[in-house]
C-alpha cells in the first residue's frame, strides 16, 4: 500500500470514530431527561412549568414526560390505570394525520413520567394536566379521557374550567363514582378494590398478566379470540409504572366522587362506553355521567368490553375523528 493510500485511509477511519462518538453521545443525552436537547417544538409557549425535550416539570419537581405529534387544533389524551400515553397512539396516529395536534402525557408514577412517593390522587393528577396545558400552551382543545384518564379529565374541568378546552370525549371512564355507597348502591363494593390492591402487592406482574388476559379486553368471554400482542403491551406499559404509584392509583379511581366536577361541563361531550364492560360496569359509569353532564351524547358499544378503544378499534376511531371534526 503506498503512502498516500494508508494516510487516505487512516482520514477515513478517524473520520468514522468521529462520526460514531458524536451519534453515540446524541443517544446517549436522548436517553438522560434533563438533558439539554433542540425544543421539540417551537411553536410550545412557556407560560407555566418548566420544559426540556419531552419532559415538563410539575410544581412539585416530577418530570412528566409527554408526546406532541402534528399541527392544528389540539386533542389532548389522558390514559387509563396503569398504562401510558403509548395506549393512546393509534388514536394519536388518526388525529395527527387528520390536521390536528395529538398531545398526551404519561401520568405521574407512570410509563416515562418519575415516580413521586407523593401526589398520587386526582387533585394532584389534574394539575399536572394543567401544567401541561399551560407549558405548552393549549387552547380550544379537544380533551380525551379513557377510564381513570376520564377522572383526571373531569377533575380537571372542576378544578380548571374549561377556558382552554372546547369539546370533551370520556370513553369507558371512571366518573362519577366507582366505589358502593348509601348515595351511590350502582358502585362496586370496597372489596373489589382491596382485592386489586391485594393482587398488586402478592404479585404485580403476573396481576398486570391476568387482567388484559381476562376481563380487560374481555378475553375471558366465551368464542373470544385474545390478542397476545395487546396482552404483552397492556403489561409492559403497567410494568413501567412505579409500585407505589399504580398501587395508590387504585384508591384514586375507585374513591373519588367526580359529580359536581361532571356538573361543572359545559360544553359538547361525547360519552363512548361498552355494555359489557367487566372493570367500569355502564350503568354506573357511562349512564350515570349522561345523566350529569349538559349538552352530552351517550354511545353505548353493544357487546363492548373496558378496552374498547383496541378491541373496537375501527369504530372508535370514527366516532372520534367524527365528533373532533364536527
Amino acid at each position: 500500500m503506498s503512502k498516500q493510500d494508508e494516510q487516505k485511509q487512516n482520514v477515513t477511519r478517524r473520520n468514522l470514530l468521529i462520526g460514531s462518538a458524536a451519534a453515540a453521545g446524541g443517544l446517549a443525552a436522548s436517553l438522560i431527561p434533563g438533558t439539554a436537547q433542540p425544543a421539540a417544538s417551537s411553536r410550545a409557549a412557556k407560560t407555566g412549568g418548566v420544559r426540556t425535550a419531552s419532559y415538563i416539570t410539575a410544581k412539585d419537581g416530577t418530570q412528566l414526560y409527554y408526546k406532541d405529534w402534528g399541527g392544528g387544533r389540539p386533542v389532548v389524551f389522558c390514559h387509563g390505570w396503569p398504562l401510558s400515553s403509548d395506549s393512546w397512539e393509534s388514536q394519536m396516529m388518526l388525529v395527527a394525520s387528520h390536521g390536528f395536534r395529538a398531545v398526551a402525557h404519561d401520568r405521574r408514577g407512570h410509563g416515562r413520567s418519575s415516580q413521586p412517593w407523593n401526589g398520587n390522587e386526582m387533585d394532584t393528577y389534574a394539575d399536572d394536566l394543567a401544567t401541561v396545558f399551560d407549558t405548552l400552551g393549549l387552547k380550544d382543545a379537544v380533551l380525551v379521557g379513557f377510564s381513570t384518564g376520564g377522572g383526571e379529565v373531569a377533575r380537571y374541568l372542576g378544578r380548571h374550567g374549561t377556558r382552554r378546552v372546547s369539546k370533551v370525549v370520556l370513553v369507558s371512564a371512571v366518573p362519577p363514582l366507582m366505589l358502593k355507597t348509601p348515595a351511590n348502591p350502582g358502585g362496586l363494593p370496597i372489596d373489589v378494590f382491596d382485592g386489586l390492591r391485594a393482587a398488586q402487592l402478592a404479585n404485580r406482574s403476573q396481576f398486570y398478566r391476568d387482567v388484559p388476559s381476562g376481563p380487560f379486553y374481555g378475553f375471558n368471554r366465551p368464542g373470544a379470540k385474545p390478542s397476545q400482542g395487546l396482552i404483552d403491551s397492556w403489561w409492559m406499559q403497567g410494568m413501567q409504572g412505579g409500585h407505589k404509584n399504580t398501587y395508590d392509583s387504585i384508591k384514586a379511581f375507585s374513591e373519588t366522587d367526580f359529580t359536581e366536577d361532571l356538573k361543572k361541563i359545559d360544553v359538547p361531550t361525547l360519552i363512548i362506553h361498552g355494555d359489557d364492560d367487566q372493570i367500569v360496569p355502564v350503568d354506573a359509569a357511562g349512564r350515570a355521567s349522561a345523566k350529569l353532564i349538559r349538552n352530552s351524547t351517550l354511545v353505548v358499544y353493544p357487546g363492548a368490553p373496558h378496552g374498547l378503544t383496541d378491541t373496537h378499534k375501527d369504530q372508535f376511531n370514527a366516532d372520534l375523528l367524527k365528533f373532533i371534526q364536527s
